[in-house]
């Protein structure tokens, strides 16, 4: 059994949001929640996992130590937790997970909650500088809202996702991911649609947090080849960053600002440079340029990976894929059942020649690539079906003679199969 499958038979449910069980569960371990350093914790619907990577690519070219919480891994488990730096090793994850499932004996938790709990408890026991804490879903019951006083909270864009557990009125999404907020905590948020904005004001004003909006407190700016921000400690000039797509400078910008609120002289200029250009974030506009998959392609062609999923990552992957005008772009999608796959490829449709949909591997939520490959085509693209990863290269590659751009997206899930198959 690998450890998905053996975190996951400890409740019926895959998500069922509450704290009830997390505090029962820290409770017998201790509360190490209460024995960690100073916590950045990080809400939003798009972009909290690249905010994060801009965060610790530039407190590790501070010289900070820093633990570090993400959701979903990719390709290996130990990616969701790294120990000052590092991922954590199978020989300690295997110990904690058999400690905190001897202390929950035999009592429901869920997935994410058992394994927050153990990143909780690894992160108390290592002494490091800093925690970057990335919720899972929502944020009010989320697991990760168990930091009684984080030291900064953050706020990405906020938009329609996981209607099933959080609904699809935006103002009540807003509610759930802005319950992060702290009585006393500087909270820094991008620019929200006016609905959400107005939750979070209220939010902060109920808790007494102290709010940073982009476009009112902070701002970016492009000046040649500099990415400009200003925050309200004064005005930082870097590098732009490596990570591409117009969306990626205010991820950027909501790290360097976020981590002038924490106040921790360590971070210079030079650290937040540094970061700009060394930061890593597999699945967000990764250039695949060697193995299996790659190696499939003719010569002057390219291979793109994104994990973008939902509506609004549509839009963004739209703003970064309409600058790729020299070379001929095709799709290949595979989505899960759960998301919007007509929300999530309208934005796409003029910025592409053709699509191949695919079943993803081993994800019996996954849409089949007949059902994404119909709703593509009422959508407007040219659209067919293939059964694997492979086998979509090649009816592409067979479509054209011309030098072309293939970007597979669609899915966090597709994306970890495919950096799997191709290592």
């Amino acid at each position: 059994m690998d450890l998905v499958q053996r975190l996951n038979q400890h409740h019926p449910k895959v998500i069922d949001l509450s704290l009830e069980r997390i505090e029962r569960l820290l409770g017998v371990l201790g509360h190490p929640e209460n024995n960690l350093p100073p916590v950045i914790h990080i809400a939003g619907t798009n972009g909290k996992g690249s905010s994060l990577a801009f965060m610790r690519a530039i407190t590790e070219a501070a010289g900070l130590r820093v633990h570090v919480y993400t959701s979903p891994h990719l390709v290996a488990f130990n990616e969701r937790i790294r120990i000052c730096g590092e991922l954590i090793s199978d020989a300690a994850m295997l110990a904690l997970i058999e400690e905190v499932e001897a202390a929950n004996r035999d009592a429901a938790i869920t997935f994410f909650e058992i394994t927050t709990a153990i990143a909780l408890l690894a992160f108390s026991r290592t002494p490091a500088d800093l925690v970057l804490l990335e919720t899972g879903l929502g944020g009010r019951l989320d697991a990760t809202n168990v930091i009684a006083r984080p030291a900064v909270t953050a706020l990405t864009p906020i938009s329609q996702d996981h209607a099933g557990f959080l609904g699809d009125d935006l103002a009540g999404i807003a509610v759930e991911k802005a319950a992060i907020m702290k009585p006393g905590v500087p909270c820094v948020t991008t620019k929200q649609d006016k609905a959400v904005l107005d939750v979070i004001r209220g939010f902060a004003a109920g808790v007494d947090a102290p709010l940073i909006v982009e476009e009112e407190d902070w701002w970016i700016a492009i000046k040649g080849d500099q990415l400009t921000v200003m925050t309200p400690e004064g005005e930082v000039e870097p590098p732009l960053p490596t990570l591409p797509g117009p969306h990626q400078l205010q991820n950027a910008g909501l790290a360097i600002v976020a981590l002038a609120a924490l106040g921790d002289v360590r971070i210079t200029r030079e650290a937040v440079a540094k970061g700009m250009t060394s930061v890593d974030w597999p699945a967000r506009m990764q250039q695949l340029t060697a193995g299996p998959l790659a190696d499939q392609l003719p010569t002057d062609w390219e291979l793109w990976l994104d994990g973008g999923h939902n509506p609004a990552a549509g839009e963004v992957l739209a703003a970064t894929i309409k600058t790729f005008d020299d070379k001929p772009l095709f799709l290949i999608t595979g989505l899960i059942n759960s998301k919007d796959p007509g929300g999530f490829l309208s934005p796409l449709k003029d910025h592409t020649t053709a699509i191949c949909t695919v079943e993803i591997a081993g994800e019996e939520a996954s849409l089949s690539a007949e059902e994404l490959s119909t709703t593509a085509k009422e959508i407007g693209f040219a659209a067919s079906g293939a059964t694997t990863i492979e086998d979509a290269l090649s009816q592409i590659i067979g479509q054209t003679k011309s030098p072309s751009r293939i970007l597979i997206c669609g899915s966090l899930y597709l994306a970890g199969s495919v950096l799997k198959e191709n290592s």
